[in-house]
């Protein structure tokens, strides 16, 4: 099977209401396109679900939370239609995270590359283990973090954005991440990162949805343009990705 086509993205709703939606790829957690469209119709079903009062957004089976993009699939895009068409794929799930009327908590409980990144930035609240590094790795390859820009300068700030963007291949800690509130909590284990967002979510699941849902509408106010910017940031990466220079990184990479 062709490795773009593995891979699941499914939901688990709790008795208490926390809908876990939970993805998964073997290659360390990427997102080939079929799994991010998979993730927008999985928020998107959860945001209309009225059992599905909290939703969770996580990995599983790889100790990656997230490695961004598949590189598989952008290698073998030779036109520029089909590239807008995967990097919009983010910018779809950012989206679809954004307009969820549902309090979106992250769980990250590993490193999260590029687009992995830009997932944590747009939950509304998220937590990880110790070993959730950060990096933004796009600029290394050719194109840069524009998809994903706005939900992670949203979080912590242009500066900050600035130095993750223009050091590729530098891992930030989960410790320096909080300090930037790209994390609002950071533990030691799993374990312990597990037993707080059960008791998180259940205080989240005894408070009044209507209340959270116009809570939601407060923490994005101003970026009801995303739709429209975040294709527009999707034709940049689009055409740059086409370039020689971002054929040969992905080539290099993939060796090893």
């Amino acid at each position: 099977m062709d490795i773009t086509q593995q891979g699941y993205v499914r939901t688990d709703i709790t008795t208490e209401g926390v809908a876990h939606i939970i993805f998964y790829h073997p290659n360390h957690n990427s997102l080939p396109s079929r799994l991010l469209t998979d993730l927008v119709a999985a928020l998107e079903a959860a945001g209309s679900n009225p059992a599905a009062r909290v939703v969770v957004l996580r990995s599983a089976e790889h100790k990656t939370f997230c490695a961004g993009a598949s590189f598989d699939e952008l290698v073998a895009i030779s036109d520029y239609d089909t590239s807008l068409r995967f990097f919009s794929g983010f910018g779809n799930v950012v989206n679809a995270m954004r307009k969820c009327p549902k309090i979106v908590i992250g769980r990250i409980h590993g490193k999260a590359v590029g687009g992995g990144v830009g997932l944590a930035a747009a939950t509304d609240f998220c937590m990880a283990s110790k070993w959730a590094s950060v990096r933004l790795s796009e600029l290394a390859v050719g194109f840069g973090p524009f998809v994903i820009g706005p939900a992670v300068e949203r979080k912590v700030g242009v500066a900050t954005f600035a130095q993750m963007s223009l050091n590729p291949s530098e891992w930030l800690t989960a410790e320096w991440a909080k300090s930037k509130s790209l994390f609002q909590e950071v533990f030691d284990s799993e374990e312990q990162l597990d037993a707080y967002l059960a008791h998180f979510t259940g205080q989240l699941c005894s408070y009044s949805t209507e209340a959270l849902a116009e809570l939601k509408k407060v923490f994005w106010q101003g970026t009801e343009h995303w739709d429209t910017l975040l294709h527009e940031r999707a034709a940049v990466s689009g055409r740059l990705a086409l370039s020689d220079f971002t054929k040969k990184a992905i080539a290099d990479f993939k060796k090893g």
